[in-house]
């Protein structure tokens, strides 16, 4: 086989490759999706006050939040599924979050009449947040491992720290219609906890899970 052919061949796998890891995770994300979700309706359901808390601006802030962590973890995820591939530039994508969080927080600082920090800090269900996502995570933890393990990624713990973490914000983006604590101090202190912990558990998973 000459050169160019090597070359071709090559990349004819390579998009193969990243094709099929593309089909598995959103296939994957298909299926564990509304296993999660029939997960919260049968246990927390939403909150009971969910049209009326979508006119706070701070309870839709959540959902960007979280959404904004795992979309870019899904796009680096897939890169990281090849071998040759590096993390670089990449993870600046993972800024997108945090920079919407602090921007929450700065508003509400600034709110002239706000409710003392140690409440907002504390909120209503802090221990059912920090436990709530890591469980609502594991359908979609499963799934985004199993889809990964189609490709090759040259660091697994690496990208099962960024499985966990597509995981624990799309389980987080669930879990904010039951989260009556819309205050982004509580935002900020316990999701972010339990996205930590998915992620510990994903980078311990990949490690052993993603060895090609």
């Amino acid at each position: 086989m000459d050169t160019d052919r090597l070359i071709q061949a090559l990349a004819a796998d390579h998009e193969q490759r990243d094709r099929r890891v593309g089909t598995a995770l959103a296939t994957a994300l298909l299926v564990a999706l509304p296993v999660t979700a029939a997960m919260l309706l049968v246990t927390i359901g939403f909150r009971p006050d969910f049209m009326t808390a979508m006119r706070n601006p701070f309870f839709d802030t959540k959902f960007l939040v979280t959404l904004a962590l795992a979309i870019p973890a899904i796009v680096i995820s897939l890169h990281l599924s090849r071998p040759e591939a590096t993390l670089g530039r990449w993870i600046w994508l993972l800024l997108l979050s945090p920079f919407i969080l602090v921007a929450a927080l700065i508003a509400e600082m600034m709110m002239p009449q706000r409710t003392p920090m140690m409440m907002r800090l504390m909120g209503r269900n802090s221990m059912l947040c920090l436990s709530a996502i890591p469980v609502l995570s594991l359908p979609i933890l499963g799934a985004a491992l199993y889809a990964l393990r189609q490709g090759a990624p040259a660091r697994p713990a690496v990208a099962g720290a960024l499985a966990g973490l597509l995981s624990a914000g799309l389980a987080a983006t669930l879990y904010a219609a039951h989260c009556v604590d819309d205050s982004p101090l509580f935002v900020a202190t316990w999701y972010t906890l339990a996205t930590a912990l998915v992620t510990a558990v994903g980078a311990l998973a990949g490690a052993k899970l993603l060895k090609y």
